[in-house]
Formats: structure tokens, sequence, C-alpha cells
């Protein structure tokens, strides 16, 4: 067995390893989501608090692992009434695998035993094997949506539900759960982050010192893992021992009025949804005071447990800033540090009333702007500097909700929320043959197969006679997550009257519907004499959106390019992930100058996307009195459709996807 590396002997990371400290002295917290780049210990931590946490007492021969001393009456291998033998093990670390199935995660059913001869025959999954333990999941931004549902409903509700045509089986299942994610590789939906209890943000270290130190104590441990351990051994223990009595100590530890005042209005000023992070907030910072030794929790607990449950609650979109205004929080518990105590000062600037802050400043006291402002042209808009013909970045007007675009037919890809698919997961539509192990059974189709065999396999009683040949899988129809990569213009003509403030917040407003969709994205621009692939696909749609607002425009329009790269990226992108279908979104204004015969270039171009079937829809960036349809000419080359940027924002777009489908058809 591989030694693990030494907790304490972790550098740095104070708050990863105080957040993990805390769940393992209270696990009602709620688990830990640890947030970084690559490299920055977060897998090293979590393996090797598994070492610290105490043993634990488990029913001899139980696969549930119940506690002898209280015995989970509900447990499948049960009852344990009386107990009986009981043996010690370590408390267990289990690792989910980004790829694992539901069964592998709540569990299997036999469904042919259930059937022919009504035995619950259960083989536990994860979730019982992590029971009084750890469950990791390292990357798990990247597990399906429906596994991480059920992964922190079972983390909140303490216990497994498998339901299956009419059997079922529930096991205890409580464990302390930690995941660990690379932002840039994708976010969690908002929803998914509120459910776990404490987020922390890791990054390695700029001071050379504690680089040194990192590598100095890595490539000991490489050398040597077991001395390594013995020299760490003391510290290791005392750790232990201080989890043991802070576990000991929390039920003895009052919240009192005054603190949980400072909490609620903690959480009314930082307008978090709902009330779990007011329950969260309480749970740690009662934490907080066990592992400092105390039976009382002060207003530096609240503080603490403020910035480790609140900043990943205030994201509402994956373009807002994770973090907490610590000056806004420390200023709420001021405010709320006695909760007898009022102001009667009717003069908030006077004595004790405004605390000598300095007041608001309101800029010119004529109502002017003390700022520089660029000079305007003759239309009233600024003009861009310089001689070049490249403008500076124009920032994107604010995002607006979008009706949803998908792609015509039915996929196989990965589980989303925008295109129709066959997937594990969604309404059943029809019945086949399993394919291997059978994992969601037709009931119906069954019982229909094996229906006309039971005179001749010489039924007797009231039993439905089932053989292997007779099960039937379902068949289901849910959502996939698609490639939407994005042919954004960037000339010159976009620039004109900052029409390109207009078409960035369009864009921004599909990426966000992206975020909410689970699709991947990319980014390919084009202007000058060439394009760019601004940002190759990828989860992470922040990272699009960064990129969209550093994009400088100017210069001539060369559309082919554009097309063409844009179609280098989806060959590319097919032999990565063929089953993920793309939806190509051109904002242009359809306009092609640069080169011999421009326009027939990108004509040729287009007709390559139509020849592959790939879904698109062109964004028509067009404006004026007078208008060319240049881009509706584009999008009838490509075999998609065309619509306004002022279309976008509306009703008009369920048009839009009925045109797209019936131009598929």
């Amino acid at each position: 067995m591989t030694t693990p590396f030494p907790f304490t002997a972790v550098v740095g990371q104070d708050d990863l390893r105080l957040a993990l400290l805390l769940n393992a002295v209270s696990p009602a917290v709620g688990g830990v989501l640890v947030r970084g780049e690559k490299g920055t210990a977060k897998s090293t931590a979590v393996r090797a608090l598994s070492v610290l946490l105490p043993t634990v007492d488990v029913v001899a021969g139980c696969r549930f692992s119940c506690d002898p001393a209280a015995p989970d009456p509900a447990c499948p291998d049960g009852p344990h009434n009386p107990p009986g033998a009981f043996e010690s093990r370590p408390a267990r670390m289990v690792e989910l695998p980004v790829g694992a199935s539901e069964d592998r995660l709540v569990g299997a059913l036999d469904i042919e035993r259930a059937l022919a001869e009504g035995v619950k025959a259960f083989e536990p999954g994860l979730l019982a094997d992590a029971h009084r333990g750890i469950l990791y999941v390292d990357e798990v931004n990247l597990l399906h949506d429906h596994l991480v549902d059920l992964l922190l409903d079972a983390a909140a509700m303490g216990a497994s539900y498998v339901e299956r045509e009419g059997v079922s089986v529930r096991h205890a299942a409580k464990f302390l759960l930690v995941g660990t994610m690379n932002p840039e590789e994708g976010e969690l939906r908002p929803q998914l982050l509120d459910r776990f209890g404490l987020t922390v943000e890791v990054a390695a270290s700029r001071e050379p010192d504690q680089r040194v130190e990192v590598v100095r104590r890595r490539l000991a441990y490489d050398d040597d893992p077991a001395g390594f351990a013995t020299r760490w051994a003391g510290e290791e223990a005392a750790v232990r021992q201080r989890i043991v009595a802070a576990r000991a100590l929390l039920p003895s530890v009052r919240l009192g009025d005054g603190a949980l005042r400072q909490i609620a209005a903690t959480c009314a000023a930082f307008e978090v949804d709902g009330m779990r992070a007011d329950i969260v907030m309480a749970r740690t910072a009662t934490a907080l005071a066990a592992w400092a030794g105390r039976t009382e929790v002060l207003a530096e607990d609240v503080r603490q447990a403020a910035l480790l449950a609140l900043p990943h609650r205030r994201r509402r979109n994956p373009f807002d800033a994770p973090g907490l205004d610590e000056d806004k929080l420390d200023q709420t518990l001021e405010e709320f540090s006695g909760e007898d105590e009022r102001d009667d000062d009717p003069d908030p600037d006077g004595p004790g009333g405004g605390g000598g802050r300095p007041a608001p400043d309101d800029g010119d006291p004529q109502g002017g702007d003390t700022g520089a402002r660029p000079e305007a042209g003759e239309d009233g808009e600024p003009q861009a500097s310089g001689g070049s013909g490249e403008q500076a970045p124009t920032r994107a007007a604010e995002p607006f909700r979008t009706k949803m675009l998908t792609v015509p037919g039915i996929g196989t890809g990965a589980a989303g929320r925008r295109s129709r698919a066959r997937t594990e997961h969604g309404r059943t539509t029809g019945a086949r043959r399993p394919r291997g192990a059978l994992t969601k059974l037709h009931l119906a189709a069954t019982v229909q197969a094996a229906a006309p065999h039971q005179r001749a396999r010489g039924r007797s009683g009231p039993g439905l006679v089932v053989r292997r040949d007779d099960l039937r899988q379902a068949t289901r129809e849910g959502r996939e997550g698609n490639l939407v990569l994005f042919l954004v213009d960037a000339s010159g003509s976009m620039a004109a009257r900052q029409r390109m403030s207009a078409v960035k917040g369009a864009v921004l407003s599909l990426l966000l519907d992206a975020y909410q969709r689970r699709d991947k994205v990319g980014l390919v621009t084009f202007r000058g004499a060439a394009a760019d692939v601004a940002l190759p696909p990828t989860s992470s749609v922040d990272a699009a959106a960064a990129r969209l607002e550093a994009l400088p425009t100017g210069g001539r329009t060369p559309l082919a390019a554009g097309l063409l790269k844009a179609h280098d990226v989806l060959r590319v992108e097919r032999l990565r992930d063929p089953a993920r279908r793309a939806l190509v979104v051109v904002v242009t204004d359809g306009r092609a100058t640069g080169g011999p015969e421009p326009v027939a270039l990108a004509g040729r171009a287009a007709r390559l996307f139509a020849a592959d079937g790939v879904a698109s829809v062109v964004v028509d960036c067009e404006s004026g009195p007078v208008r060319l349809g240049l881009a509706g000419q584009l999008a009838g080359e490509l075999g998609g459709t065309a619509v306004t940027l002022d279309e976008l924002r509306a009703d008009s777009i369920a048009g839009l996807v009925k045109d797209v489908q019936r131009r598929a058809a």
C-alpha cells in the first residue's frame, strides 16, 4: 500500500487544510469543493486527510459499515440486533472516477433474480463503501450532472436509495464529500455549487521561499515515502488527537443569539439565495469553536465561516468573479456585534454615528464628470485613436436571456440540456435487447417477451419464468450538450458606430446560455488578412467571455478564411469527440473583402458546412436604413438560417429553431 503524503507536511494552503479539518470535526458542515489551478496539492491534501480520521468500529461482515453501537435498522445486510461481533478499521477514502456509471455509484440490483425469484440481490456501490469515511471526486465539474445530483442528494440525506421497477433498497450513506476542480475546464452549475458546504480557492504561492520548501519536501517524499512519513508522525498524531477532542467538544459548543444574528445579517447583506448558507455558516462557526477548544462561538468564528461558506453562493453566472468583499463583511459584523445595542444618535455623521468614515465621493460638485472623455465624431460616437485602422477592444453590452437554439435530429452525445439525444436518463421511448449489462429494464417489454414461453418452461406457480433472452433494455430520450462554435467577425465594418458592443453583448448572452445547457464552446475570429482560433473548444465559458472582452477590431473582412478555420476546428473536434454534435453561430454583417473573388470564395467555404450537415445560425449584424442582405445569403449557403441582433433577444427565436429544423428535414 502506498504511503500517503503527510497532511501536516503540506506547505501553505491554510484555507484548504482548515476547511478539510472542519469537515472532519463536523461532517454536517456539508463537504468541501476545492477550486484551483493544477499542481496546487488539492488531491494530495484530500488523500492525506483520510489518514488523520479516527478508526471506525463496524459490524463484522456488514458490507455497509454499520456502527455496532447504533446499527442501521434498514441495512440490506441486517438486521444487526444484537450486532454481535465487530471490528475496527481505518476510515476509508473512496474515489469516484469521472467516467463512473450510475450503477457503480449507487449500486446495482440483479433485476433477473428480482423478477424470477423475488430476491433483492443488491451489489453495493461507492456510496456504501464511503459510509463513515471520505468520498472524493477529482474533477467534479466534469462529472455528469445526474451523478452529481445523486451524490449530493445522498450527502444531504445521509442515505442512498435505489429504486427500479418496484424493487427498492435503502442504506445509510454518511460521508465527508470532497470535490476538486480546475475552473479552466468548466464550472459547476450554481445550484450544485450551493450544495457543497464550503468552497476554497487555491493557487500556487508566488513566494520563492515557499515554493522552494514545496519542492524540497516533495523530493524528500518521493525518495523515501515511509521515512518522510515517519519524520512527520508526531505532527500527524497531534492533529489526529485534536480532531478527536474537537468531535467530543462539539455537542457542548453554544451558538448564542448574537452569533446567530451576525450569521443571518451576513447572509442577507450578501444576498445569497435560500437558507442553506445560514445553516452551513452556523455549523461551520460551531466547528471552528470546537477546533479552537472553545464552547462559545465568537465573532471571529462567524467571520471565518463566512469566508468559507459564502463566496461560491454569490455567483449567479460564470461571469461573476468569485470572492467576498471583506470590508463589507467586517462592516456587517461590526454593525451586529451587539444584538441589544442601539444607536440613539439621530445624526449619522455625528459622534458615534459615522465611525469616522468619509462620505462617498460624488465627483464634481456641479454635476460634471472629472474623468477625461474621448473626442467624439460627427455622429456622436467616440473615435478610434491611431491611424492603423485597428480599434481598441470594446466593452460588451449587458448579457440578456436568449431562447434555446438546438441541433436538429437526435444525437448520442454527452448528457446536457440543449438538443434531443438518446441517453441513459430521460423519458422512455421504446425497448431493445440489452447490449452488455442491463441497466434500465423495460418491464412491460420484458413481460411481453417472456409470456409466450411460460407453458414450455413449465410454469406452475404465480411467478413469471424469465430467461436472460427475455430481458429488454429501455431506450430513453433526453438532452445532450453540444459544441457551440462562435465565428465572430471582428473586421472594421463591424466596429463602425460601436456596433461591436452590441455584438459582444449578444455573444456573451449566447455563452451564458451555453453554460447553462452544459455545452462546450469555441471561439474563432477573423479580421485583417486571416482568422484565428481565439479559444479552442472548451467547457470553460468564462474563458471564452474573457477572450471576447479583449477582442480588438479593425481591418478587412476575410470571411472565407474564418469559415475555413471554423471548418478545420470542427474536423479536429469530430476526431476527438465524434458523438458531440456542433452548432456554428456566425456573427457577421455578411461582407467579404480582401483577396481575389472574396464573395465567391466565402460561398464555397460555406457550402462545406452544408455538405457536412452542420447546424448553423447567422446572427446578422448589419444596421442602417440600407441593408444588403448579405448575412441572409450566407445563411443560405451554410444551409442554416439568419436572425438579427434585435431578434436574438425576442420570442422569434422559437420560430428560428423551427426554421432550422424545417430546412434540415
